[in-house]
């Protein structure tokens, strides 16, 4: 690895940093709509996983059960999901019509800032850098 212009450490450190600035791009766009980066997170994987389990859901937005589950409640209690019955003790998640509508204009600002933030790259690059990522996590993401 001598010799090589980025060391494993700086590239992840590079990642991380671009990671901490969305982050505080995204929370700054969604502000508005009354939305937190993982309220919003929570939105998607509900609309793209209808009827997710909480611990589904915990997984998919990088929280504990136990976190996750506090922010289902309220998030239910402003009306933005609904929690269901599910088989046995089980209880599955769903959006509700509020919740459906603010996903979509919530992913309006999201696509923005993303479109913003790789605007220094050409389609090429960000299929690069995405094709790379893909490698570098594996054949499971979220592990």
């Amino acid at each position: 690895m001598i010799g090589m212009k980025h060391q494993p450490a700086d590239v992840a450190l590079a990642v991380k940093r671009l990671q901490y600035r969305h982050h505080r791009a995204l929370s700054r766009a969604l502000a508005p709509l009354g939305l937190s980066l993982v309220q919003w997170d929570t939105l998607r994987h509900l609309h793209r996983n209808p009827d997710a389990s909480l611990h589904d859901l915990a997984v998919l937005t990088f929280q504990t059960d136990q976190s996750f589950g506090s922010l289902a409640t309220r998030m239910a209690d402003r009306d933005l999901i609904e929690r269901v019955p599910g088989p046995g003790r089980a209880v599955k998640h769903r959006l509700t019509a509020k919740g459906e509508e603010l996903r979509a204009e919530g992913q309006e600002a999201v696509d923005a800032v993303l479109e913003n933030s790789f605007d220094p790259l050409t389609a090429a690059q960000l299929d690069q850098l995405g094709t790379l990522l893909d490698s570098a996590l594996g054949p499971d993401p979220t592990a």
